[in-house]
């Protein structure tokens, strides 16, 4: 069995997930004035999408989906 967490991508994917990471945490700050709950929603999404790039790994393909990236 293949250990949990293993860098599944390569720099191009965990640099796309970076950017996507911040666009996530910019879309909470303006969506405050909106909806709290939204916000909460996009920061969590946020930090999973950060998590994924600093840690070089993808939920999807660690679950057989293959990507293009």
């Amino acid at each position: 069995m293949k250990r949990l967490f293993t860098p599944n991508i390569g720099n191009k994917g965990r640099l796309l997930r970076g950017v996507s990471a911040i666009c996530l945490f910019a879309s909470a700050c303006f969506s405050l004035r909106i909806s709290t709950w939204l916000a909460i929603v996009l920061l969590a999404c946020g930090g999973f999408v950060l998590f994924e790039a600093l840690r070089g790994w993808c939920v999807l393909r660690a679950c057989g989906i293959k990507t293009r990236l």
